[in-house]
């Protein structure tokens, strides 16, 4: 009888860090899949993820539209709030055999508690790693919440073994995001016109000469001053003046401030060099990532990705503080001359050789088996 792995994807990169191990479910004779897609993946304002999982082919199980306006500390609690409400009228009419989460957000420890207190067996993808800000603590409390670990590294495994995890519980598969990279790799070049395809919000660009490429979210521990760091951004990445393509921030908390200071900035400077995008089919987006000459932001693309990739990365802030990086990142502060002095210095050294700090592209593959075969064991042993 087939093991039913209900994936629950929120968000817009939540879908490409599970895409290959959905396809993986989909293909393995042991398993069957129920999708849920819920949250921000469904809103049209945060690029309607929902529309690229249709049209890659893969059903939905089922919709949970549980997110709170406000885009603040309370809604983001009362978001979790209500996605554990709806989630577990979801659990309870698909009566999944395991529940798959992913990363460290909010929706994320609703789908683990929802799942946890029906009894049903929770396994966590990328758990483990250290990250800044509020993202960290969902992350480790998911992860004791969690009966299964697929993590990306082995110092991630390690890391979740020191919290009490029993080893044989805990599999280093890679990170799934990875896989899309991978597949990229016979012929990765730019091989459409994003504003054909995409359309956004700014002037056309040649983008044969070069470009870069912005992805700046909010921090959750910081959201007050999310408007004034993006404007940083803003500033160094105009003086620049190559090409840019900017993706719109994620659903949380300070989300406001970062819009409201992009749509301020354009307004009063009309930045001839930069285009306002809500989001791409993750294969073009890693295309898109791969031709340009440096990424910007706080996103973990650029901790993942674009370390397999080689792109030249610019980290700018806490958001991704004590994760893992490889040497394409340069790590700079919410100051406007540091980021336009690291732009350039990532464009006069050109694309890195690839890491595979977080995988080799056979992550989906390694989860499904481990779906298929590991023991589903509720109760935990105490390892005091």
């Amino acid at each position: 009888m087939s093991r039913k792995i209900c994936v629950v994807v929120t968000a817009r990169p939540s879908y490409s860090r599970v895409k290959t191990v959905l396809r993986a479910i989909m293909e393995h004779p042991d398993l069957e899949l129920q999708l849920v897609v819920a949250a921000s993946a469904l809103l049209d304002r945060y690029g309607t993820a929902v529309n690229y999982i249709e049209s890659d082919g893969f059903p939905i199980s089922a919709r949970v539209y549980m997110v709170l306006e406000g885009e603040n500390p309370a809604s983001m609690a009362k978001t979790t709030g209500l996605g554990m409400l709806e989630l577990a009228t979801v659990f309870d009419n698909l009566k999944p055999d395991v529940v798959v989460t992913v990363a460290d957000r909010f929706e994320t420890l609703a789908t683990a508690v929802a799942a946890s207190y029906m009894n049903i067996p929770v396994a966590h993808i990328q758990g483990g790693e250290v990250t800044g800000s509020i993202d960290e603590k969902v992350r480790h409390a998911v992860t004791k919440l969690a009966d299964l670990h697929l993590v990306s590294t082995k110092c991630a495994g390690t890391r979740v073994e020191r919290m009490g995890e029993e080893a044989r519980k805990v599999f280093v598969t890679g990170c799934p995001s990875i896989d899309l990279a991978a597949e990229l790799a016979d012929d990765p070049s730019l091989n459409f016109n994003p504003f054909e395809r995409y359309g956004g919000v700014g002037e056309l660009h040649e983008l044969n000469n070069g470009y870069l490429v912005v992805m700046q979210h909010p921090v959750t521990t910081e959201h007050n001053m999310a408007r004034k760091h993006v404007m940083e951004t803003l500033e160094a990445v105009h003086k620049i003046n190559l090409p840019t393509l900017w993706f719109w921030p994620n659903v949380d908390a300070g989300s406001d401030g970062t819009s409201n200071g992009i749509r301020s900035f354009r307004e009063k400077y009309r930045p001839e060099n930069i285009n306002f995008f809500k989001n791409m089919a993750p294969a073009d987006f890693l295309r898109l990532l791969y031709s340009s000459k440096c990424l910007i932001g706080n996103s973990s693309v650029g901790i993942r990705e674009c370390a397999y990739l080689g792109v030249p990365v610019v980290n700018i802030g806490t958001r991704q503080s004590g994760r893992e990086r490889g040497k394409n990142v340069i790590d700079v502060g919410y100051c406007k001359d540091a980021i336009e002095s690291a732009i350039n210095r990532q464009i006069g050294n050109g694309r890195y050789r690839q890491d595979t700090l977080y995988g080799d592209g056979k992550a989906g593959e390694r989860i499904s088996k481990v779906l298929a075969r590991a023991p589903l064991e509720i109760q935990k042993r105490l390892t005091y």
